[in-house]
């Protein structure tokens, strides 16, 4: 696991990245949250799609809703950034474009529009 903060618009971000498995359930995404809010002080942490498990992206598992759940209990706004295309279910894309479209979860396609997001 990398993390790096970035500084945009006086906001700090965690931007996380990995190729292992970050987040698999409801505890490892707290875990991670904590950590990296621990470690860097950050409330806006942005985290590569590659670090979630699948289940998150199939929304009957209700895996995504107990999670980013946590986040928004937490006060930590949450991002996600990768390739989403390869997801073609319309209540996964109308849950993304919904969230992405708020102020605390969102679904970018790369790193910089995380922060973006997050820093806005």
């Amino acid at each position: 696991m990398k993390t790096e903060v970035v500084r945009k618009n006086h906001t700090d971000v965690a931007v996380v990245s990995s190729d292992s498995l970050l987040i698999t359930d409801v505890q490892s995404a707290l875990d991670l949250m904590m950590t990296v809010k621990y470690e860097t002080g950050c409330t806006n942490i942005a985290v590569n799609k590659e670090a979630i498990v699948n289940d998150f992206f199939v929304l009957s598992t209700c895996l995504a809703g107990e999670i980013l759940q946590k986040f928004i209990n937490y006060g930590v706004r949450f991002a996600i950034y990768g390739d989403f295309s390869n997801y073609t279910s319309k209540p996964l894309r109308d849950f993304m474009y919904e969230s992405s479209h708020g102020k605390d979860i969102f679904f970018q396609p790369n790193a910089s529009l995380a922060v973006e997001k997050l820093s806005g």
